[in-house]
């Protein structure tokens, strides 16, 4: 029963970063991005890739494939996002929407609609005894590190400086303007 419930954090982990990048984003930009989804699963495949096509380490490729994702966001957002926003949302949903689809499909064909396994760091290839039972060390990685990207989002919204230009910004931007902040920055 402890146990299931474990799978039930884990699972929610996930989803937790999905949810914190699909609220930064609305809360930043006001877009709601479909295309989020995709990226994350880009993020996966991205990973996939490095590992079992380019031979890189399980942690220099979680380094390196949000940098390159992030970039490629930024690219979109400054090319694409940027240009629709004063325009009815309803281009956003529809640019962000057909850009998942097209995404999605890419993989499909070239990865086809199975999972792809990679391999694991022997570092988190074993289990954990937390006591009233064990589980796998991987997914006691993935709560721990969900755990802190998403307390590491609240502490530079909450508690920096950039954090509060960012809330200023999305709430009453003209005025951050004013005060000389480059709120598309």
């Amino acid at each position: 029963m402890l146990q299931q419930a474990f799978n039930g954090l884990v699972g929610g982990a996930f989803y937790a970063l999905l949810a914190l990048g699909l609220s930064v984003i609305f809360g930043m930009l006001g877009v709601v991005n479909f295309a989020h989804g995709a990226f994350y699963m880009l993020g996966a495949f991205g990973a996939f890739v490095m590992l079992d096509s380019f031979g890189v380490s399980f942690w220099l490729a979680l380094l390196l494939v949000p940098v390159v994702l992030g970039v490629v966001g930024v690219v979109l957002e400054r090319l694409f996002i940027r240009r629709l926003t004063p325009l009815d949302p309803l281009y956003n949903f529809l640019f962000t929407f057909g850009l998942a689809l097209i995404l999605q499909d890419v993989i499909r064909r070239e990865y086809g609609v199975n999972s792809q396994p990679y391999p694991r760091p022997s570092e988190l290839s074993g289990t954990l005894d937390l006591g009233l039972f064990t589980y796998p060390a991987y997914q006691v990685f993935v709560l721990a590190m969900s755990l802190l990207v998403c307390g590491a989002v609240w502490v530079v919204l909450t508690r920096t400086r950039v954090g509060m230009i960012v809330r200023a910004s999305t709430e009453r931007p003209e005025l951050t303007r004013a005060l000389g902040i480059d709120v598309g920055r």
